[in-house]
C-alpha cells in the first residue's frame, strides 16, 4: 500500500462487500473457491485462532497492491536504523546479507480482505537489527519509513517476535519490485499495511508515531482476529 491514494471508508466497505478489483488499486483478486475457503477457515494455528480470520477469503497469489516505488537498484539502498539506540548506524544491501538470515513461511491477510496462506519469505530478523544497534529500554515503538513518504508503527513488543523480519526474497526469489524490493518489512500478525514495502529507514521511539493509513483512520492495532480495520 502506498501514499498515491487516499481509500475512503465507504469504498473500503463497498469492496470488502465482495468485489474482486482492490479498492482504487492495481491488481485482482483471485479467490480460492468457497469449499476450498471453507474447509482452510476451520484450520487452526498452533495458538487456537482460525488460520483465516474474520471477515478474510485466500487468494492464490500475492496481488499487487500498489504505492510509490522506490529505487529498486541494491547498490543504491540505504536503511537508516536510528532514534533509541546506542549504536544508530545506515546498512547498505550487502551489510544486511551478512547478517543473520531466516526462512519463514507464513500467512498474511491484507485489510481488504485478501488472506495469503503458506507466503514464502525470507530475510533479517528485526530483532537482529535492535540487537545491532541496541535499543534501547525507552523504546516501546518502532517506525518503519519507506518511498513517499509512507510510514508504518508496531509495538517493540511486536518487532520482537520471531516472525517479523526484514524482507529481501519471495517465493524463492528475489524480492519482486512490486511488492517492495529491495527490503520490506513484514509483519505476519497485523494488517498488512503494517508491512511497509520499499524500506528505507527504521526508528526506535519512546512515543508512538502512527503512519500513513493509521493517521487517516485505519487501526493503529490492525489486529486481523479482532477485525480491527478502523478506529
Amino acid at each position: 500500500m502506498g501514499k498515491n491514494k487516499k481509500i475512503t471508508r465507504r469504498d473500503f466497505m463497498a469492496a470488502a462487500g465482495g468485489t474482486l478489483v482492490s479498492i482504487g488499486l492495481p491488481g485482482v483478486f483471485v479467490k480460492l473457491m468457497d469449499s476450498e475457503n471453507r474447509a482452510l477457515a476451520a484450520e487452526l494455528r498452533p495458538d487456537g485462532r482460525p488460520r483465516i480470520p474474520p471477515g478474510q477469503h485466500a487468494v492464490k497469489a500475492l496481488p499487487n497492491m500498489g504505492g510509490t516505488r522506490g529505487d529498486r537498484t541494491v547498490s543504491n539502498w540505504r536503511l537508516e536504523i536510528g532514534g533509541e539506540a546506542a549504536e544508530p548506524r545506515t546498512l547498505k544491501y550487502d551489510d544486511l546479507m551478512d547478517l543473520k538470515q531466516m526462512d519463514l513461511t507464513c500467512d498474511v491477510h491484507c485489510v481488504t480482505g485478501w488472506t495469503l496462506l503458506d507466503s514464502r519469505w525470507r530475510g533479517v530478523p528485526v530483532k537482529t537489527i535492535m540487537d545491532l544497534v541496541q535499543v534501547k529500554d525507552s523504546a516501546r515503538f518502532v517506525i518503519f519509513e519507506a518511498a513517499g513518504d509512507y510510514s508504518s508503527n508496531i509495538p517493540i513488543s511486536e518487532a520482537r517476535k520471531d516472525n517479523v523480519i526484514l524482507a529481501h526474497s519471495y517465493a524463492g526469489s528475489d524480492l519482486p519490485h512490486i511488492h517492495g524490493a529491495p527490503v520490506r518489512g513484514l509483519v505476519p500478525d497485523r494488517y498488512f499495511y503494517k508491512s511497509v514495502k520499499w524500506l528505507k529507514a527504521i526508528r526506535f521511539e519512546a512515543v508512538d508515531e502512527p503512519g500513513y493509513y493509521e493517521s487517516s483512520g485505519y487501526s493503529n492495532s490492525a489486529d486481523p482476529w479482532k477485525e480491527e480495520r478502523f478506529d
